[in-house]
């Protein structure tokens, strides 16, 4: 797999993914490419029923079009207070096509007005990895903590400010970056990919 000059594909042109995923995958001795640096302009529709289905639509999808290993993922926010909800539409929760992340955060606090406290849930994540034309392997991760009503914090993204970890007092988006690549879910899901992408990449 060298002949691709240790190159892996990421399905994402989130500069925010991007950065944690860099800081987790540092010492693999392995470039990553967004579909932006790759010349991808490539739409995938996620309908699937889990995250790992999701995430493999996308990773299969990228590797065939740029002939790249390619790592993609998806996750969400799994609120118990909402039945789940999010979850799978985390992304796309408030229906509004020009909504961003601070609308979501604010549609979900209010659902959860009327809601008794503590608002119990989890962040989840499915990393699927796929080599051109052949297989795709999986991992995933899970951090759980609660929703709080007032935003913290400057880092992360989506619903980070709004997302207590357990055993840290702090928010997500108050997490150093360290701490961030050892509890979130993506870093959890990413750690147990690890193995993969040290045999796909191993000398």
């Amino acid at each position: 797999m060298r002949g691709t000059m240790n190159r892996l594909l990421v399905a994402t042109n989130n500069r925010g993914k991007m950065q944690e995923l860099r800081a987790l995958l540092s010492d693999l001795g392995v470039i990553l490419v967004t579909p932006e640096d790759a010349g991808l302009r490539l739409s995938v529709t996620e309908d699937g029923t889990s995250y790992r289905e999701n995430a493999q639509k996308k990773a299969t999808a990228f590797a065939a079009a740029s002939g790249l290993i390619t790592l993609a993922d998806d996750s969400g926010l799994e609120v118990d207070a909402l039945e789940g909800a999010p979850g799978l539409h985390s992304a796309r929760y408030l229906p509004d096509a020009d909504a961003n992340d601070a609308d979501r955060r604010a549609f979900l606090l209010r659902n959860l007005l009327d809601k008794p406290r503590p608002w119990r849930a989890h962040f989840r994540a499915a990393v699927v990895i796929a080599v051109p034309g052949g297989e795709t392997s999986s991992a995933e991760g899970d951090c759980p903590g609660e929703i709080i009503p007032q935003e913290r914090g400057s880092g992360g993204f989506g619903y980070d400010p709004i997302f207590l970890v357990d055993g840290t007092g702090q928010t997500m988006a108050e997490l150093s970056m360290e701490e961030k690549n050892r509890l979130s879910h993506r870093a959890r899901a990413i750690t147990n990919a690890r193995p993969i992408l040290q045999h796909l990449f191993r000398a």
